[in-house]
C-alpha cells in the first residue's frame, strides 16, 4: 500500500486550526496525522488522493484569517512510520480507571484497565479526544456477555477495552489493511486471543454478521452519516450505538439522522470541541429493518 505524505503549513498556527484541519482532511480520506511546529504531516493512500478536494479545503477553511499551504511527496516504501514506532508515546491516563501505553515506557500508573498498544500510525492511542470519550463511556456500560461491533477499529483499542469490560465477542473492521494487522498485534499484546474477529473492509462487511448489542464507530461525520442505515440494521432490538469522531457543531445533524432511523439519544459528552453520542435503538423503530 503506497502513501502520500502531505506537509501542511498553518499561518498563523494554533491548536484549534490544526484540529479543524485534521478533521477536514479526514473527511477526504486522510488516515493519520502528526503535528509539527507550524502545521501537520498528513498521510493518505495514493489511490484515494484528491487534489480538488484538498484545494477546496484550503479555499474554504472555516477559521478567518488562517492560511493553509501544503506540499505533496511520496512516502517511502520502507517503514515511513519508523520514528513513531521507535520512540513510542507517553502513557495516556484516560481516567482514574484507564491507562493506555506502549512497551517502551515503564512509568505507567497502576489502574483498573491497562491497555497496551503497539505505537503505529493507525488512529487510536488514547491521545485523541474522541478515543478518550469512548473509552470513558465503555467503562460505564455493562458489557458482560455482549456482542460488540467496532467500526473503523484503527489500533483495536476500543475492542480491547470492550473485552476487558466483559464483552463475550467483538467483530472489528477497518478499510486499512495496516490497521487490521496492527489490531491483531495489539490483541495479542493484551492477551486477547479468541474474543475478537477482525476483517479488512467498509461497512458492507456487516451484512452477514451477527447483530450486536453495541456498535462503536469513531469515524468522521460524513462516513457516519453514510453508514448509519447499515449500523441500524446491524443492531439487536434495544441495541446501543456509540458515535464519535466529529465536532460539537455536528451533534444536531447526527442526532437527527439517528432519530430518523429509530434511535433515542441517551447521552452527549464532549472534550473540548470534540463530541460523543450514545444512542439506543427503539424497540418499535426502524433499526431492525
Amino acid at each position: 500500500m503506497r502513501y502520500f505524505e502531505v506537509t501542511c503549513r498553518i499561518r498563523p498556527f494554533s491548536q484549534d486550526a490544526a484540529d479543524v484541519l485534521s478533521a477536514m482532511l479526514a473527511e477526504i480520506g486522510f488516515e493519520s496525522f502528526s503535528q509539527t511546529e507550524d502545521g501537520l504531516m498528513a498521510y493518505i493512500q495514493q489511490s484515494v488522493w484528491n487534489e480538488a478536494g484538498m484545494q477546496e479545503i484550503i479555499q474554504n477553511f472555516c477559521l478567518p484569517e488562517v492560511e493553509i499551504s501544503y506540499t505533496l511527496a511520496e512516502a517511502p516504501d520502507e517503514d515511513w512510520n519508523q520514528v513513531w514506532e521507535e520512540e513510542g508515546f507517553q502513557p495516556v491516563l484516560v481516567s482514574d480507571e484507564i491507562v493506555v501505553h506502549d512497551v517502551k515506557h515503564t512509568d505507567v500508573p497502576q489502574v483498573k484497565y491497562d491497555i497496551l498498544i503497539t505505537p503505529r500510525l493507525a488512529f487510536g492511542t488514547g491521545s485523541h479526544e474522541t478515543t478518550r470519550l469512548i473509552l470513558r463511556v465503555l467503562a460505564q456500560l455493562d458489557l458482560a456477555g455482549k456482542h460488540i461491533i467496532d467500526a473503523g477499529t484503527g489500533t483495536g483499542i476500543l475492542s480491547i477495552m470492550a473485552v476487558k469490560r466483559g464483552a463475550e465477542s467483538v467483530f472489528a473492521y477497518d478499510i486499512d489493511e495496516w490497521s487490521v494487522e496492527n489490531t491483531k498485534d495489539n490483541l495479542l499484546l493484551n492477551h486477547i486471543y479468541n474474543n475478537v474477529e477482525v476483517e479488512v473492509g467498509d461497512s458492507s462487511v456487516l451484512e452477514d454478521k451477527e447483530k450486536a448489542d453495541l456498535l462503536i464507530a469513531n469515524i468522521n461525520r460524513n462516513i457516519l452519516l453514510q453508514d448509519l442505515p447499515r449500523f441500524a440494521s446491524s443492531l439487536k432490538p434495544k441495541g446501543q450505538m456509540i458515535l464519535s469522531g466529529f465536532y460539537l457543531e455536528d451533534v444536531q445533524t447526527l442526532a437527527k439522522a439517528a432519530s430518523e432511523l429509530g434511535f433515542s439519544l441517551l447521552k452527549t459528552e464532549n472534550e473540548g470541541d470534540w463530541a460523543m453520542l450514545l444512542f439506543e435503538a427503539n424497540a418499535l423503530g426502524r433499526c431492525d429493518v
